[in-house]
């Protein structure tokens, strides 16, 4: 369960581990957490699906180790759980390939180093069991490395270095709102408490904007939307800036002040976790949609829908209203996503709050590999209810 004081797993740096069968990835998980978090045996294929563990790395802060199987896996369950691990690439921000002193054979190691360096994922190359002693191939040198003995615990204090120097400086933009407010900025947040918020608790956009507002030092009003009137009316002055649920988008929109800016926390997410101009040039498509189209709703998060669900009902319910009754809308959870794009007119992709910066970015590029326009919650309704071009989107 997610408390109050853990970093979302979205948030965090996503270090994947990859290599052979028994090269040592869940060891060194194991070692680079100082407990038993993966299960370790010497019988090959021991890790099956994905496993993530969050850990702390000083000075990069919270980050994820996933750990997955090996990618010389065989048979039919083996192809099963190589696949698995190819879809980790798409979450990876940082690679660690598992290497060990034994191996006379690297074809596969230098296919998959194709893989990361195709998706341009910096690599670091661990390599293990440095107590058998044999060579070491040249091209090794060409990429960070260090050697350690997972077992053991030996080399892995220099191994938490190279993560360090290798990570991406930008795999999370720096900020939500900092383009947008910045210290001693009034910032009206209109949060709607409907089904959707678990009661006693915000929903993860509403938290991380806000967290982020502080964090920039700006001031910050929450009100539900029946007090946004009201709340107006007791500020001094106009808020610079008010953020908005989505769902609200109009409402909001038709009494915010002149002298404000207007967005809403999906719009920020959109930003934030992805890519806005593509999202911004996906809406185009909605103007050109028939009800013999088909488009496909990406969620995030996968939950039972409740009556007022934005994204299997509100969402639908607008498109149907602006094309028509017959247009075809399919709806996929969590990490469900078709391979084949094409047969969809349109892609509308929630917030991402849930995934990490890198894999709303994959899911992107797989739209535009195979051109198919892709938008955002909040910038399509922004757009169904006219005011795109009236909102704060960058």
């Amino acid at each position: 369960m997610q408390t109050l004081n853990q970093t979302p797993s979205a948030s965090r740096l996503h270090i994947g581990i990859f290599g052979r069968r028994n090269s040592g990835k869940s060891s060194l998980i194991n070692a680079l957490t100082n407990q038993q978090t993966a299960l370790v045996s010497e019988v090959a294929g021991t890790t099956t699906d994905p496993v993530q563990k969050a850990i702390e790395l000083h000075p990069i802060g919270p980050c994820v180790l996933i750990d997955t199987a090996g990618f010389d896996d065989e048979g039919e369950l083996g192809q099963m759980r190589i696949q698995r691990t190819e879809q980790m690439l798409s979450k990876t921000d940082l690679a660690i390939l598992v290497i060990t002193t034994e191996q006379t054979d690297f074809s596969m190691e230098q296919d998959w180093l194709n893989q990361l360096k195709e998706k341009q994922i910096p690599v670091l190359i661990a390599i293990n069991k440095i107590d058998i002693k044999q060579s070491i191939p040249d091209w090794v040198s060409r990429y960070p490395h260090c050697f350690v003995s997972a077992l053991q615990k030996q080399g892995i204090d220099t191994l938490k270095q190279q993560i360090i120097q290798s990570a991406p400086k930008n795999f999370e933009l720096a900020s939500i709102t900092a383009h947008l407010v910045g210290e001693n900025d009034l910032v009206l947040l209109v949060m709607p408490q409907d089904i959707q918020a678990p009661k006693g608790r915000l929903i993860l956009p509403q938290v991380q904007t806000t967290r982020d507002l502080l964090d920039n030092r700006a001031i910050v009003v929450s009100v539900t939307t029946d007090k946004l009137i009201s709340a107006l009316q007791l500020l001094k002055c106009p808020p610079k800036l008010i953020i908005t649920d989505s769902q609200v988008f109009n409402y909001v929109y038709k009494h915010c002040p002149k002298e404000s800016m207007l967005t809403s926390f999906s719009v920020l997410m959109a930003r934030y976790k992805g890519d806005i101009d593509a999202f911004l040039e996906g809406a185009k498509a909605i103007d050109k949609l028939s009800e013999q189209d088909k488009v496909l709703i990406l969620e995030a998060c996968s939950h039972n829908p409740l009556d007022g669900d934005i994204g299997r009902i509100k969402i639908p319910a607008l498109l149907r209203k602006k094309v028509g009754q017959n247009l075809s809308i399919e709806v996929r959870s969590g990490n469900d996503i078709p391979e084949d794009l094409t047969p969809y007119s349109l892609v509308v992709h929630c917030g991402g709050c849930m995934f990490n910066r890198a894999y709303v970015l994959s899911r992107t590029a797989i739209c535009k590999q195979q051109q198919v326009p892709i938008t955002n919650y909040g910038i399509l309704i922004a757009k169904l209810g006219g005011i795109l071009d009236k909102i704060q989107v960058k």
